[in-house]
C-alpha cells in the first residue's frame, strides 16, 4: 500500500470519543444507571428524552441485543452488552440516535459512534428514573405474540436470573440471592478517597455492619465509583432500616476531616485490599 493510500484510510477512520470513566455522571440516579449496566440482572427505567417521548432502558434484551424498536414504537436500548467504544454514555445515546431512525418491529443494530451527543445531552435530566426490578425476562414479551421457540428461550433466560431486590430507604443499594450466599451490592456516588476513609473510620469502630450477621466483605469499581458489598443471611425487608442507619453513619464519617488514626489506617488498607466480583 502507498503512502498515499495509507494516509486516506487513517483519514477515513472515524474519530473517537475519548475514554469517561464515570460515564454516567450527571444522570440522575446515576448509581441505579451503573448497577442495571453491572450487575441487576433483570430491571427496567424509564428516561425521558428531552426532545420529547420517552426511553425505556433495560438491564438486558434479547439475545444481549444494543436496543429495539417494539411494534408500537417504543425505544428499548439494552445497558449489558459486549460493545464499548470509550464512552459508554456516546454509545448508548447512539443506540437511541439509531432507534429513531428504525422502523418498529425491528431491533438496532450498533456500530462505532464516533464524536457525538452522549446521554446527558439526549435525556430531559429534570425527569425522574424510576427503576422497576423483574423476577425473570416475561416483559420482553408484553403484548408481542411468541412461538413455542421464543417462550423456550424465555424460559431458559428466566432460570438464570439470581432474585434482586432494591432497597427503597437508600439509593443504589440491591439485595441479591446467589445459591445459599445474600449479599448486598451498594453503589455509592462519593469520591473513592473519601468513602474508603468513611468506611475505615467505620470499621475501626465496628460501625460498617448492617446486621447482627452482615459483613462488609469488599468492594468493586463500577464506571468511577464503588460498590460496597455485604454478605449476611437476612431477607431484603430486614435490611431497609438498618441500611437507612448505616447511610446516617456514613454520612457523618464523611464529614469527618481528620487525619486517620493508626488503627483507622490499618483498617482502610484491610478494605483497600479487598476488592471483590459479585455478579
Amino acid at each position: 500500500m502507498g503512502k498515499k493510500s495509507r494516509i486516506k484510510n487513517r483519514a477515513a477512520k472515524k474519530e473517537r470519543m475519548p475514554f469517561v470513566a464515570r460515564t454516567f455522571e450527571g444522570l440522575p440516579h446515576e448509581v441505579d444507571w451503573i448497577a442495571l449496566r453491572e450487575f441487576v440482572p433483570s430491571a427496567t427505567a424509564t428516561a425521558a428524552l428531552e426532545s420529547g417521548g420517552e426511553v425505556t432502558v433495560c438491564s438486558l434484551l434479547p439475545g444481549g441485543g444494543a436496543g429495539l424498536v417494539r411494534p408500537d414504537g417504543q425505544i428499548w436500548v439494552g445497558l449489558q452488552v459486549m460493545h464499548n467504544f470509550g464512552d459508554v454514555s456516546r454509545d448508548l445515546a447512539h443506540v437511541v440516535e439509531q432507534a429513531q431512525a428504525t422502523e418498529p418491529g425491528n431491533p438496532v443494530s450498533m456500530s462505532d459512534p464516533g464524536v457525538g451527543p452522549r446521554l446527558q445531552d439526549l435525556l430531559d435530566l429534570s425527569a425522574p428514573f424510576k427503576v422497576e426490578v423483574h423476577d425473570g425476562f416475561d416483559f420482553w414479551l408484553d403484548g408481542v405474540d411468541a412461538g413455542a421457540d421464543t417462550a423456550a428461550l424465555l424460559e431458559e433466560a428466566n432460570e438464570s436470573v439470581a432474585p434482586t431486590v432494591r432497597l427503597s430507604s437508600v439509593e443504589g443499594a440491591y439485595w441479591t440471592e446467589m445459591g445459599s450466599h445474600r449479599y448486598l451490592r451498594w453503589v455509592m456516588p462519593h469520591d473513592d478517597s473519601d468513602l474508603l476513609d468513611a468506611l475505615a473510620r467505620l470499621q475501626a469502630s465496628r460501625g460498617d455492619t448492617l446486621t447482627g450477621d452482615s459483613k462488609l466483605i469488599g468492594h468493586f469499581r463500577a464506571h468511577g465509583l464503588l460498590v460496597p458489598v455485604w454478605e449476611f443471611e437476612v431477607d431484603a425487608d430486614a435490611l431497609e432500616k438498618p441500611a437507612a442507619a448505616f447511610q446516617q453513619r456514613l454520612g457523618e464519617a464523611l464529614a469527618d476531616t481528620t487525619p486517620l488514626t493508626p488503627e483507622q489506617r490499618s483498617a482502610r488498607g484491610n478494605i483497600v485490599s479487598r476488592q471483590v466480583s459479585i455478579r
